[in-house]
């Protein structure tokens, strides 16, 4: 079977806007990427926190050369922030300062609604010239994805709508249209958003599952889990080999089995507590800590020691169970 990605191939990723440089190994998972693709579906990732899920989007469009356009989902997001921004206090402030001893003709010009419309992470990857033009026309326009060096629209993007489960049910029920179908209408200019046929974007939306989704929201979706090992040894030697990609030799091979190892026994006792266990993210970080505090294993192996706590321990149950 022929796949755009191959699994097990491994990537750098060099730094992209605040996204600090790493390395990448694709697995099975490729394989939901391309139905995604092949179905012009949306990509949903369930998945602990630190798992990897927004990691894997940055990668697959590095990995196809194609427009990466990031998205963080908050509480007080609405659907609308996802196709278009409206700048109604901007408006509002340029009507008060053009009521006194203007003409009707040019306050209607100043006014008008288009010029204070940007274009929102989903305009950009369904239209990129369409948004291009209407952000150039805004008053003050917003901030242009950062593009791959000798990107062209027809090359495809792929959106990133990170922990949508941070927002309520409004958000992805105000989506269903615009990622059904692939398209939206945009009000103050009366027109359709289409994404383009040739190369059409990827969207990936990640959940932590702090919330449930909309059912009918999740029948539009292609839905990839990204799980660490269930089991013990399964755990470890994941955790192992991500410490040699990531670290190589700045890590000993002792140091990363001892990490995995204290990492396991914090994610049983998260479990018992029933809270959030330590994943991949706090394992990585401690290996961060030790190879930039130490050299040789042994000195290594000793600020592990010294900082596991505060990579593992961040609940208060934690806490007070260690004690």
């Amino acid at each position: 079977m022929k796949t755009l990605i191959t699994p097990g191939k491994r990537i750098t990723l060099d730094q992209f806007g605040s996204w600090p440089g790493t390395r990448h190994v694709f697995g099975e998972e490729v394989y939901a990427v391309e139905a995604a693709l092949a179905s012009r579906r949306p990509l949903l990732i369930r998945g602990e926190p630190g798992a990897g899920k927004s990691q894997l989007a940055r990668a697959v469009a590095h990995e196809l050369g194609r427009l990466f356009v990031p998205e963080v989902v908050h509480s007080r997001y609405e659907a609308h922030d996802l196709h278009w921004h409206f700048d109604a206090v901007g408006r509002l402030g340029v009507a008060q300062a053009l009521a006194a001893g203007i003409g009707r003709e040019d306050a209607d010009t100043q006014l008008k609604e288009s010029k204070f419309l940007r274009p929102g992470p989903l305009w950009w990857v369904y239209n990129w010239k369409s948004a291009l033009y209407q952000n150039s026309h805004c008053k003050q326009g917003g901030t242009i994805p950062e593009r791959p060096s000798k990107w062209q629209p027809g090359e495809g993007s792929v959106l990133l709508i990170d922990e949508i489960d941070k927002a309520d049910a409004d958000l992805p029920n105000g989506l269903l249209e615009s990622l059904g179908n692939g398209a939206f209408t945009v009000p103050y200019i009366h027109k359709t958003i289409k994404q383009q046929q040739e190369n059409p974007p990827l969207v990936v939306v990640t959940t932590n599952e702090e919330r449930e989704l909309p059912a009918a929201f999740l029948r539009r979706c292609m839905v990839l889990r990204l799980e660490l090992p269930k089991d013990e040894s399964g755990l470890v030697e994941y955790l192992i080999e991500r410490g040699r990609l990531h670290f190589g030799d700045d890590c000993k091979e002792n140091v990363l089995k001892e990490a995995a190892e204290l990492l396991q026994e914090d994610r049983l006792a998260a479990q018992d507590f029933g809270i959030t266990p330590p994943g991949q993210a706090e394992y990585l970080d401690m290996l961060r800590a030790v190879s930039g505090m130490a050299d040789s294993e042994r000195d290594q192996m000793e600020v592990l020691h010294k900082i596991k706590d505060y990579a593992l321990k961040k609940s208060p149950y934690l806490e007070s169970d260690a004690d």
